[in-house]
């Protein structure tokens, strides 16, 4: 029976490591902090954002569920409204290289100008290490944390998972509700909700 039970101890010690990768991060706790370079060769490290608001967008350039965001201006949108009030945003691409949405960093740039896009900074996790910290799934897929360095809501951009534009207009965005209720001192109403997309292409 001992060693049955000395067994399973290292059966259970072994996949916690194994899934520790994957594990996902809980909302109302510490963000997990990382260091990655952006499409400028500029180093970020989460910690030096302590103190203001972060949103972290996991972006594909050729999912479809990126472009409807993209195509219709919501995207952009947000990062326009919520920078210009402090909040520091990162568009974070965890494609491995050769595989759907890996680019080289200047056609990332490419991407971002021809949309008229404004994030702060667009971070390259080409071994997709910080994706997997994050637990990240799907693009889009958003995470919002608070200036005291907690995670206060991840998941889906907004309450309706399609690939249609038109749809935009008739969903409730979560990442705006999360940030307006947080900025006015509000208890936020949502903290985690399933994202849709595509698959990461890690």
């Amino acid at each position: 029976m001992l060693k049955i039970k000395l067994f399973m101890g290292v059966v259970m010690g072994l996949m916690l490591i194994s899934g520790g990768a994957w594990a996902q991060v809980a909302s109302g706790q510490g963000a997990p902090n990382f260091s990655l370079t952006d499409s400028h060769g500029q180093k970020h490290s989460l910690s030096d954002y302590k103190g203001k608001y972060v949103v972290l967008e996991w972006f594909n350039p050729d999912c479809p569920f990126v472009k409807k965001h993209y195509n219709s201006g919501n995207m952009q949108i947000l990062q326009k409204e919520y920078t210009s009030r402090g909040v520091i945003w990162l568009s974070i691409n965890s494609s491995a290289r050769g595989k759907e949405g890996s680019y080289t960093p200047q056609e990332f740039n490419k991407f971002m100008r021809g949309k008229a896009a404004s994030p702060t900074a667009i971070l390259l996790d080409t071994q997709g290490q910080v994706g997997h910290l994050y637990a990240a799934k799907t693009t889009p897929q958003m995470f919002v944390i608070d200036p005291k360095g907690i995670l206060i809501y991840q998941g889906a951009i907004d309450d309706i998972p399609s690939t249609d534009v038109k749809d935009v207009a008739k969903a409730k965005n979560y990442v705006r509700a999360a940030l307006d209720e947080a900025m006015s001192g509000k208890a936020g109403t949502v903290s985690a909700t399933k994202s849709y997309g595509c698959g990461v292409k890690y």
